[in-house]
Protein backbone atom coordinates (compact mmCIF):
# COMPACT_ATOMS: atom_id res chain seq x y z
CA UNK A 1 0.00 0.00 0.00
CA UNK A 2 1.62 3.80 -0.73
CA UNK A 3 1.30 6.04 1.60
CA UNK A 4 0.36 9.52 0.16
CA UNK A 5 1.33 13.22 1.72
CA UNK A 6 -1.89 13.37 4.12
CA UNK A 7 -0.75 10.16 5.35
CA UNK A 8 2.82 11.12 6.16
CA UNK A 9 1.30 14.44 7.80
CA UNK A 10 -1.55 12.19 9.80
CA UNK A 11 1.56 10.22 11.18
CA UNK A 12 3.69 12.85 12.28
CA UNK A 13 1.16 14.79 13.75
CA UNK A 14 0.77 11.27 15.88
CA UNK A 15 4.33 10.80 16.44
CA UNK A 16 4.23 14.50 18.12
CA UNK A 17 1.39 13.75 20.24
CA UNK A 18 3.34 11.01 21.76
CA UNK A 19 6.40 13.34 21.91
CA UNK A 20 3.80 15.92 23.78
CA UNK A 21 2.42 13.16 25.71
CA UNK A 22 5.95 12.37 27.61
CA UNK A 23 6.72 16.39 27.89
CA UNK A 24 4.00 17.24 29.87
CA UNK A 25 3.41 14.07 31.92
CA UNK A 26 7.46 14.89 33.25
CA UNK A 27 7.39 18.50 33.42
CA UNK A 28 3.60 17.91 35.03
CA UNK A 29 1.67 20.28 32.93
CA UNK A 30 -1.55 18.55 33.99
CA UNK A 31 -3.80 20.86 31.63
CA UNK A 32 -1.34 20.61 28.70
CA UNK A 33 -1.96 16.72 29.33
CA UNK A 34 -5.53 16.56 29.81
CA UNK A 35 -5.64 17.96 26.15
CA UNK A 36 -4.13 14.84 24.37
CA UNK A 37 -6.77 12.58 25.09
CA UNK A 38 -10.05 11.80 24.02
CA UNK A 39 -13.17 12.79 26.29
CA UNK A 40 -13.64 8.63 26.32
CA UNK A 41 -10.35 7.72 26.93
CA UNK A 42 -9.58 4.65 28.13
CA UNK A 43 -6.30 3.58 29.70
CA UNK A 44 -5.72 -0.55 30.77
CA UNK A 45 -2.44 -0.94 33.06
CA UNK A 46 -4.00 -4.34 34.38
CA UNK A 47 -1.33 -6.42 32.41
CA UNK A 48 1.75 -4.77 34.39
CA UNK A 49 -0.36 -4.42 37.60
CA UNK A 50 -2.29 -0.94 37.05
CA UNK A 51 -5.62 -0.63 36.88
CA UNK A 52 -8.57 -0.13 34.13
CA UNK A 53 -9.27 3.61 33.92
CA UNK A 54 -12.51 5.61 32.14
CA UNK A 55 -12.57 8.74 30.92
CA UNK A 56 -9.88 11.04 30.02
CA UNK A 57 -10.63 13.04 33.19
CA UNK A 58 -10.17 10.06 35.28
CA UNK A 59 -6.71 9.17 34.32
CA UNK A 60 -5.48 12.58 34.07
CA UNK A 61 -6.17 13.00 37.96
CA UNK A 62 -5.07 9.42 38.92
CA UNK A 63 -1.47 9.82 37.50
CA UNK A 64 -1.35 13.45 39.10
CA UNK A 65 -2.23 11.44 42.18
CA UNK A 66 0.09 8.98 41.77
CA UNK A 67 2.78 10.55 40.29
CA UNK A 68 2.29 14.29 42.16
CA UNK A 69 5.75 15.77 41.76
CA UNK A 70 8.09 13.05 41.94
CA UNK A 71 10.42 13.32 39.38
CA UNK A 72 9.98 11.04 36.28
CA UNK A 73 11.69 10.30 32.64
CA UNK A 74 8.96 8.94 30.14
CA UNK A 75 10.94 8.18 26.52
CA UNK A 76 9.47 6.68 23.50
CA UNK A 77 10.89 5.03 19.97
CA UNK A 78 10.57 3.02 17.52
CA UNK A 79 7.18 3.94 16.91
CA UNK A 80 4.64 1.73 14.57
CA UNK A 81 2.16 3.82 13.33
CA UNK A 82 -0.82 2.39 10.92
CA UNK A 83 -3.82 4.28 9.72
CA UNK A 84 -7.11 2.54 10.01
CA UNK A 85 -9.24 5.16 8.50
CA UNK A 86 -8.99 8.67 7.87
CA UNK A 87 -9.67 9.47 11.55
CA UNK A 88 -8.41 6.74 13.66
CA UNK A 89 -4.90 4.87 13.71
CA UNK A 90 -3.00 2.51 16.03
CA UNK A 91 0.24 2.57 17.03
CA UNK A 92 3.05 0.46 19.26
CA UNK A 93 6.12 2.71 20.97
CA UNK A 94 8.36 0.61 22.61
CA UNK A 95 8.97 2.83 25.86
CA UNK A 96 11.07 3.40 29.13
CA UNK A 97 10.72 4.85 31.95
CA UNK A 98 11.84 5.84 35.41
CA UNK A 99 10.19 7.04 38.32
CA UNK A 100 12.06 8.75 41.60
CA UNK A 101 9.57 7.26 44.28
CA UNK A 102 11.80 8.96 47.06
CA UNK A 103 15.66 10.05 47.02
CA UNK A 104 17.83 6.29 46.54
CA UNK A 105 14.44 5.01 45.07
CA UNK A 106 14.27 4.55 41.61
CA UNK A 107 11.77 2.27 39.22
CA UNK A 108 12.81 1.97 35.69
CA UNK A 109 10.84 0.44 33.62
CA UNK A 110 10.85 -1.34 30.09
CA UNK A 111 8.16 -2.34 27.35
CA UNK A 112 5.22 -1.32 24.99
CA UNK A 113 2.81 1.52 24.92
CA UNK A 114 -0.22 -0.46 22.52
CA UNK A 115 -2.33 2.90 21.21
CA UNK A 116 -5.23 3.76 19.25
CA UNK A 117 -6.07 7.71 17.80
CA UNK A 118 -8.79 9.64 16.66
CA UNK A 119 -8.79 12.74 14.49
CA UNK A 120 -11.20 15.38 15.63
CA UNK A 121 -11.04 18.11 13.42
CA UNK A 122 -7.69 18.49 12.60
CA UNK A 123 -6.36 17.72 16.06
CA UNK A 124 -5.36 14.04 16.80
CA UNK A 125 -6.27 12.54 19.95
CA UNK A 126 -5.04 9.61 22.38
CA UNK A 127 -8.25 7.37 22.74
CA UNK A 128 -6.91 4.35 24.30
CA UNK A 129 -3.92 3.07 25.60
CA UNK A 130 -2.75 0.07 26.59
CA UNK A 131 0.67 -0.51 28.79
CA UNK A 132 2.77 -4.26 28.64
CA UNK A 133 5.99 -4.50 30.60
CA UNK A 134 8.70 -6.21 29.68
CA UNK A 135 11.15 -5.37 32.88
CA UNK A 136 11.03 -3.43 36.21
CA UNK A 137 13.57 -3.20 38.10
CA UNK A 138 13.73 -1.30 41.69
CA UNK A 139 17.30 0.86 42.14
CA UNK A 140 18.97 1.73 45.12
CA UNK A 141 22.51 3.09 45.33
CA UNK A 142 22.95 -0.30 47.26
CA UNK A 143 20.81 -2.78 45.20
CA UNK A 144 18.63 -3.17 42.20
CA UNK A 145 15.43 -5.87 42.17
CA UNK A 146 14.21 -7.03 39.30
CA UNK A 147 10.47 -7.24 39.56
CA UNK A 148 9.61 -10.52 39.29
CA UNK A 149 5.77 -11.56 38.10
CA UNK A 150 5.47 -12.77 41.95
CA UNK A 151 6.46 -9.45 42.96
CA UNK A 152 4.37 -7.47 40.20
CA UNK A 153 1.06 -9.76 41.53
CA UNK A 154 1.70 -8.42 45.16
CA UNK A 155 2.52 -4.42 43.48
CA UNK A 156 -1.14 -5.62 41.54
CA UNK A 157 -3.20 -6.31 44.91
CA UNK A 158 -1.17 -3.33 46.67
CA UNK A 159 -2.31 -0.56 43.11
CA UNK A 160 -6.57 -2.46 43.47
CA UNK A 161 -6.70 -0.83 47.11
CA UNK A 162 -6.45 2.77 44.75
CA UNK A 163 -10.14 0.72 43.54
CA UNK A 164 -12.98 -1.18 44.15
CA UNK A 165 -11.15 -4.22 44.00
CA UNK A 166 -12.05 -5.44 40.65
CA UNK A 167 -8.73 -3.60 38.71
CA UNK A 168 -10.94 -1.07 37.91
CA UNK A 169 -10.43 2.52 38.93
CA UNK A 170 -13.11 3.46 41.17
CA UNK A 171 -14.23 6.99 40.00
CA UNK A 172 -16.34 8.14 42.87
CA UNK A 173 -13.07 8.60 44.63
Amino acid sequence: MTSTSDDLVDIQAIESLKARYCRLLDTKDWSGFRALFADDFESDTTGSGGVLIQGGDHFVGFVRKVLGERASVHQVQQPEITLTSPTTASGVWAMRDVIRFAPGLTMCGFGHYHETYVKTGDQWLIASLTLTRLREEIQTPLFSVVMSDRLRRGVARLSKRWGSGTGKLDQGS
